[in-house]
């Protein structure tokens, strides 16, 4: 997923967060905000790809962990 191109989680929040507080802000164009709004909801899919990823790995880890230790005593 992360490559030259695609904004690593906290750049595409943080540019999300950017265009929800200029479309807050109001006076731009139907055009502006449109094109805003487009933007945004790309930045949000993106996130929630970033995050959907984190999951699977920490699934991953977690049964890697039970596997190895299926009695549950080690504490991590």
């Amino acid at each position: 997923m992360a490559d030259e191109k695609t904004p690593s989680y906290e750049q595409a929040r943080e540019e999300l967060t950017e265009v929800v507080r200029r479309l807050e802000a109001g006076g731009l164009t139907l055009e502006e905000s449109i094109q805003l709004w487009e933007r945004g909801e790309k930045l949000a899919a993106l996130c929630e790809e970033w995050l959907q990823g984190a999951r699977v790995k920490l699934a991953a880890a977690m049964a890697q962990r039970r596997h190895s230790d299926p009695a549950g005593d080690s504490p991590f």
